[in-house]
């Protein structure tokens, strides 16, 4: 089992920049993959970010490549999102997710693969 607890969200300035945390609790955080989605107002839940157990391996989507940053501290149980030069499309709640999985490598971008969701923290960018 593990819990998850999102914090960092906030209203910033297009072109500013927020760290996201995500502080796990439970004795399977180094051995997951963990993932960051985002949800805007009346849109589907999409990807953001992911990074192997290891943190060997990250993955973006498009539309954050060179903006943002998915990093981990398995020794403090904790996943990080750094957001740079933020966008008002960037604007929604931010879910960190986390997928027990045997793989030191892989990463996952399909919300149904994870297993354990965070309550989400809000990121608002203002124009």
């Amino acid at each position: 089992q593990v819990q998850l607890v999102e914090s960092g969200g906030g209203l910033v300035q297009a072109g500013g920049s927020l760290r996201l945390s995500c502080a796990a609790s439970g004795r399977t955080f180094s051995s997951s993959a963990m993932g960051w989605f985002r949800q805007a107002p009346g849109k589907e839940r999409e990807f953001v970010a992911s990074i192997s157990r290891s943190a060997g391996n990250t993955h973006y989507t498009d539309s954050v490549k060179g903006r943002f940053t998915i990093s981990r501290d398995n020794a403090k149980n904790t996943v990080y999102l750094d957001m740079n030069n933020l966008k008002p499309e960037d604007t929604a709640v931010y879910y960190c997710a986390a997928n027990p999985t045997v793989s030191d490598t892989y990463t996952y971008s399909i919300p149904g693969l994870y297993n354990y969701w965070g309550q989400g923290t809000q990121v608002t960018v203002s124009s």
